[in-house]
């Protein structure tokens, strides 16, 4: 008869932190189902984001831990995942919103916006995308959608769906090449509707690609969306830092806690594999200091990004074996961790 209990594996695993909340699996709730069967373990650890970027440590940590335990011979692992919400976010089944936003225009946004979404849904997670660019709503484009699916009556509008994230965008509000000219009022009103009246259903993100810049537009929109962080996009050179410390000072003002800073089109690495740094370099580390948030990625100059974006195609389904892809899965990684850090701090 073995003398492991179900208490000694609990034991073991408050022992296991995760290693970017800096708390234990037994604290964080993530242990579920424990059972023991003579010398065998079973158990599943929920983590706070299928996008866990340090899954495999966590699990490998863990299953040391419980192996030390005497008298276990074997552990059996489950990884699941249970996404934490957001206490600011009521009335709405969205756990978390995330808001990609820039100082400027032209830095490339709206396709780490699109790409981040699709890499999310990629690993699992329930993903939205809200388009909010009224200067440039190019979502539509980027995911290959023309169009929302009919509304059946007395029901909310139905999002579109693309590559497993459901999106919304004022450019289905508009006629083609027309252009947007909104008051500040008539904005709030369509962004509180696409909130409201959309029917997301459960998600874990929203994702919400802001307009460029840091005007009235811009607060309104921070002001109505209730964000659980901010994600700011730039690019190396100092005209770009100018810009986009704006949009980290915006974000602060408001109060949404800053993810981090992504610098795009940070490099292109030729063949002999030096990088040549066309725009300048350190904008992003910079941007970072001065926000004290982390520079989560340095996305290279990679062609398949735009073309991806041209064909409706994001470049995490049309390339994803490409060093653009690639760095940008790892960046929706870790600003699903920082978002878990965020809610459990």
């Amino acid at each position: 008869m073995s003398s492991v209990t179900k208490n000694d594996v609990l034991q073991a695993l408050s022992r296991v932190l995760d290693p970017e909340i800096k708390k234990d699996l037994v604290t964080l709730n993530m242990i579920k189902d424990v059972q023991v069967d003579g010398s065998e373990v079973s158990f599943t650890i929920e983590l706070t984001t299928p996008a866990c970027p340090l899954k495999a440590k966590i699990k490998q940590d863990a299953e040391n831990a419980v192996m030390e335990i005497d008298g276990v011979e074997k552990v059996n692992i489950t990884m699941g995942s249970r996404v934490p919400k957001d206490e600011k976010i009521k009335d709405l089944s969205i756990k978390n919103i995330i808001a990609v936003g820039s100082g400027k225009g032209g830095v490339g946004k709206s396709t780490i916006a699109v790409n981040l979404a699709v890499a999310l849904a990629k690993c699992g997670a329930k993903v939205g995308l809200m388009d909010a660019d009224i200067y440039g709503p190019n979502v539509p484009t980027m995911m290959g959608v023309e169009g929302l699916p009919p509304t059946p009556q007395n029901m909310k509008i139905q999002p579109a769906m693309a590559y497993g994230v459901k999106v919304m965008s004022i450019g289905f509000m508009v006629t083609p090449g027309q252009p947007l000219i909104w008051r500040g009022p008539m904005l709030h009103s369509a962004i509180k509707q696409f909130l409201m009246d959309v029917d997301w259903g459960d998600l874990d993100y929203l994702i919400v690609d802001l307009p460029p810049g840091t005007g009235d537009v811009q607060l309104s929109l921070v002001q109505t969306v209730p964000l659980s962080g901010g994600v700011v996009v730039t690019m190396p050179q100092q005209v770009s830092f100018d810009d986009a410390a704006r949009a980290v000072s915006m974000f602060k003002k408001m109060e949404v806690p800053v993810l981090g800073i992504v610098e795009n089109m940070s490099y292109l690495k030729m063949d002999d594999g030096s990088l040549r740094r066309i725009f300048g370099e350190g904008g992003g580390e910079q941007l970072a200091r001065m926000a004290g948030a982390p520079l989560l990625s340095s996305i290279p100059i990679d062609e398949n990004i735009p073309a991806g974006g041209d064909k409706g195609e994001p470049v995490v389904i049309a390339e994803p074996e490409s060093t653009g892809a690639k760095s940008i899965e790892a960046l929706a990684q870790s600003i699903a961790a920082r978002m878990s850090m965020e809610i459990f701090k």
